[in-house]
């Protein structure tokens, strides 16, 4: 069986999903899943687990994400996005110090985002982009996202603002485009979106679909905090041991390493005393 993690650059036009029925096909392996969805606009940064290294995605779908793209003001769209219809176009003329100082004053640090009714999240059973296909909408609570960075660029147009976003997981960009063009008065929708990293993963790793390249799995749990065990203890592990809390600062997950570097297990935190296995590779 084939186990490990691919760092895809998903080109334009294609859905998540087809992503990972490519890596299928290709891979010779049923089991195959993704950490985070890309639309299918969007380019960019997709991991891809394979085998036993899917079920390692949750912990890389929590990661920080960054993107970049660009800000069109003046055109609304009911996508949020260019792949949308046009709902409302407004006469704006705006200057790059005032884009900024709306960025600055109302899209950075701790924010709430109302979700997108084109997005993948889930109301009452049902994803939002599957109600908004039927032409239903939902109302959406707020929810904590944090803008780490938001900078903003000038571009030939006036209109035209090219941006780069470092932001928590469950940011939506093309959201961060819409508010941005309500706070300037008008409107606004986003294009070119490209995710550039997760978490430490960046597009200068990413492998087009046509020379994709399987990573050894403990480096998809690079980002944790890395614990090597002796051989007993490993033989614990891969029974599913409850083991004494590392010593070593981290609140967790822990990524388990054997003597030779290689993942055996993720653990998380059990009380303040102990951690116990979410994850056991070696157990199949």
């Amino acid at each position: 069986m084939v186990h490990g993690l691919c760092v895809v650059d998903k080109p334009a036009g294609m859905t998540s999903h087809d992503v990972v029925a490519v890596c299928r096909r290709q891979l010779g392996e049923r089991r195959v899943g993704h950490a985070g969805t890309l639309d299918p606009d969007a380019t960019g940064v997709l991991l891809v687990g394979v085998g036993s290294v899917t079920r390692l995605m949750r912990f890389l779908s929590g990661t920080n994400k960054s993107y970049e793209g660009q800000v069109v003001l003046g055109v609304e769209t009911n996508t949020l996005d260019a792949a949308g219809e046009v709902t409302a176009r407004y006469d704006m003329a705006v200057t790059v110090d005032e884009v900024r100082r709306a960025v600055g004053e109302h899209l950075v640090g701790a924010i709430e985002q109302v979700p997108p009714m084109v997005s993948a999240l889930k109301v009452g059973g049902r994803r939002l982009h599957e109600l908004a296909r039927e032409g239903v909408e939902v109302e959406r609570a707020p929810r904590p996202v944090t803008v780490h960075r938001f900078d903003v660029e000038p571009t030939a147009d006036p209109l035209v603002y090219r941006v780069a976003v470092d932001c928590s997981a469950g940011t939506y960009i093309r959201s961060l485009a819409a508010d941005l063009g309500h706070l300037l008065g008008g409107g606004a929708h986003l294009r070119a979106l490209r995710r550039t990293a997760v978490g430490s993963f960046t597009a200068a790793e990413a492998r087009p679909l046509d020379a994709l390249e399987l990573l050894a799995p403990r480096l998809a749990v690079r980002d944790l905090a890395a614990v090597v065990v002796d051989p007993p203890t490993a033989t614990r592990v891969a029974h599913g041991a409850v083991l004494d809390r590392p010593d070593d600062g981290a609140d967790g997950p822990w990524a388990v390493l054997d003597a030779g570097g290689e993942l055996l297990a993720v653990y998380e935190a059990h009380g303040t005393a102990t951690v116990k296995p979410a994850v056991v590779l070696s157990a199949g």
